[in-house]
């Protein structure tokens, strides 16, 4: 197959699923991966997708949002480790709020069932990871639920946010960069993630490093307002020291 027949076909499997990536391109084509790399460079120059970290996404298409079942698919092994990691930053006794993000999930699947704490949760799968675990008081905050996210939004559950103050927030975030912050695809949930770091003294951020780099539609923070990202070793040198110099403590695991 010659570089533009291929280069269409890349362009055909972008707007089919919504997003590429370069090593199953490789397997497909049968060739290496800096060919693919190449033929994502052609195509995001002549504006016909646009490159993201370890693959690309149409044109246009900030809005992209993979649904709950492949974002847990993805970097299980990295997610894996950052939650891990962050069940060590969950003070004794305290009140934390948890985002909803397949990572968080994964930090709230980890959490012992006779752990004495204070959990708030817009977020339909933690809750129902943690609802039998006796030592958990379990606050679900109500609203409009997002099939996409199962998580609540809209103004109940930004007025339940208004009323709590929690010892620490575990945020999630679908992409972020040292200079334009976090973001999500979509206004709502952005809106409510925005409200959950307003209620707590301590912001963590749980994101693995195949975010970094990304950017979507709604804004919600900066690295101002995190305390600290957890990510993996993929992180790159250069984001790392330009979210450190942000002020945010950077734990690679």
């Amino acid at each position: 197959m010659y570089g533009p027949e291929r280069q269409q076909e890349i362009l055909r499997l972008a707007r089919e699923a919504g997003r590429v990536d370069v090593l199953s391109l490789a397997e497909r084509f049968q060739v290496t991966a800096e060919t693919v790399r190449r033929d994502l460079t052609a195509l995001d120059r002549a504006g016909l997708i646009r490159r993201v970290h370890g693959g690309a996404i149409p044109s246009g298409r900030l809005d992209f949002e993979p649904d709950l079942t492949e974002r847990e698919a993805t970097a299980a092994d990295e997610k894996d480790r950052i939650a891990a990691a962050a069940l060590l930053r969950i003070p004794d006794g305290a009140g934390i709020i948890l985002d909803a993000g397949s990572t968080v999930a994964r930090l709230a699947a980890r959490i012992p069932v006779d752990h004495a704490l204070t959990v708030v949760t817009h977020a339909l799968p933690v809750a129902a990871r943690l609802a039998d675990h006796t030592g958990i008081d379990l606050h679900l905050v109500g609203g409009r639920v997002r099939h996409r996210t199962r998580a609540a939004v809209d103004a109940w559950a930004l007025r339940a946010y208004a009323e709590v103050r929690a010892d620490v927030l575990f945020l999630a975030t679908n992409g972020f960069t040292p200079d334009t912050g976090l973001t999500t695809p979509d206004l709502a949930e952005g809106a409510v993630k925005r409200a959950a770091i307003a209620a707590a003294r301590r912001v963590v951020l749980l994101a693995d490093s195949a975010k970094a780099g990304q950017e979507h539609f709604a804004r919600f923070g900066t690295f101002a307002d995190v305390d600290l990202l957890i990510t993996d070793t993929g992180l790159d040198p250069a984001h790392k020291a330009a979210i450190e110099a942000a002020g945010t403590e950077v734990e690679l695991v």
